[in-house]
């Protein structure tokens, strides 16, 4: 993980799919759960569809409670 990659959770969007233009800080568990099973994508939306995963499977959403209101 990159340090600027948690900001990036809560600016940059979904590019494509089913919740595409969502912020992926916004994306639901289960849709994460999903990708987790199928298998990420390459490139930096599969970095950050990983980091987020993690953070919503151990319940560590909060920690980008403060990044939101940047």
């Amino acid at each position: 993980m990159r340090p600027e990659d948690l900001q990036k959770l809560t600016t940059q969007k979904m590019p494509y799919g089913k919740y595409a233009g969502r912020f992926y800080a916004d994306l639901p568990g289960d849709y994460l759960g999903w990708f987790a099973r199928k298998g990420f994508p390459q490139g930096e939306a599969g970095r950050l569809l990983a980091l987020m995963h993690e953070i919503d499977h151990n319940g560590l959403n909060a920690l980008l409670e403060p990044l939101r209101h940047r």
